[in-house]
């Protein structure tokens, strides 16, 4: 196995010690485990491609692991009343979406190439969170700081319904 796929494990293997670490109020800790896992998906993509390691493995769970990842801490970051149920119904909403529209194409043999949309929507998403966890730190707003937080899950939020509305016009014959 090379060391994007390796990599690509690592950050599933890492998802539920996140969790735990989160729920049990260890935030440093969760945070600095979430930080890690959403690198390795830029190092195991950048590696894979630099080095011509892309794998069907890696195709595969490549995005699956981001996926798990941040819709992981977004239902934890709900079940601590911080982020709206209603936003993680739509982001989840939106995965599903795509992925059971890359799933008809390629029973098709149409291929849906990632779109610049999704790689903000996704860096927006690894980027929010981590400010989520920390509590808005270091603009926290009982200090005169301003709300980050809620701004990178608004700006997060918004990429991910206009990508979504991208992939689905852009591959709308899917549907047909």
């Amino acid at each position: 196995m090379n060391l994007p796929n390796k990599l690509t494990i690592g950050r599933v293997c890492a998802i539920p010690v996140f969790i735990v670490a989160l729920m049990m109020d260890q935030r440093v800790l969760a945070t600095v485990l979430f930080i890690a896992a959403a690198l390795t998906d830029f190092l195991d993509g950048y590696l894979a491609r630099k080095h011509n390691l892309v794998t069907n493995f890696g195709k595969l769970m490549d995005p699956l692991a981001d996926k798990l990842l941040t819709m992981s801490a977004f239902i934890c970051l709900v079940a601590l009343d911080q982020v709206p149920a209603w936003m993680v119904i739509v982001i989840l909403g939106r995965e599903f979406i795509i992925s059971g529209m890359r799933q008809v194409a390629a029973a098709e043999g149409i291929v849906i190439a990632a779109a610049w949309s999704g790689k903000v929507k996704t860096a927006l998403q690894m980027i929010a969170i981590p400010v989520l966890l920390l509590n808005n730190w270091p603009c926290d707003p009982y200090l005169g700081g301003f709300p980050l937080d809620q701004i990178l899950l608004w700006a997060a939020l918004v990429m991910t319904v206009v990508s979504g509305t991208e992939y689905i016009i852009k591959n709308r014959k899917v549907f047909l």
